[in-house]
């Protein structure tokens, strides 16, 4: 248990010392209630409305991200698994080539 503590201890100092090093070394005069974009100023506001097809992109992204979530862990047990792991996986790249053709359908990469 003092070894927990002791390590929540030097991870609560680490952080504050690095709070504290980014507080001295910050220039003076820098926007301190404004989105962080390097020191300039932003161009429009923070509140400002996207179009709805980047709302598709996004999803098919996410699709393609959780493809990987689930195949880094396949790829461990593949060869232990054998062939039900193999079909298993290439059910579930059917099931998301199913989604990125409906996609494709509708017009969702589409950009004109």
């Amino acid at each position: 248990m003092g070894a927990v503590l002791g390590l929540v201890a030097l991870l609560a100092a680490g952080i504050a010392a690095v709070y504290l090093a980014s507080l001295a070394l910050s220039p003076g005069g820098v926007v301190r209630v404004g989105p962080f974009l390097s020191g300039a100023r932003p161009r429009e506001h923070a509140v400002s409305r996207f179009h709805v097809r980047w709302y598709a992109v996004t999803l098919v992204f996410l699709a393609f991200d959780m493809e990987m979530v689930f195949m880094y862990p396949w790829a461990l047990v593949v060869a232990e698994v054998g062939l039900p792991a193999v079909v298993e996986m290439f059910a579930f790249l059917g099931l998301l080539l199913v989604g990125v053709l409906y996609a494709w359908r509708e017009g969702a990469f589409r950009w004109a």
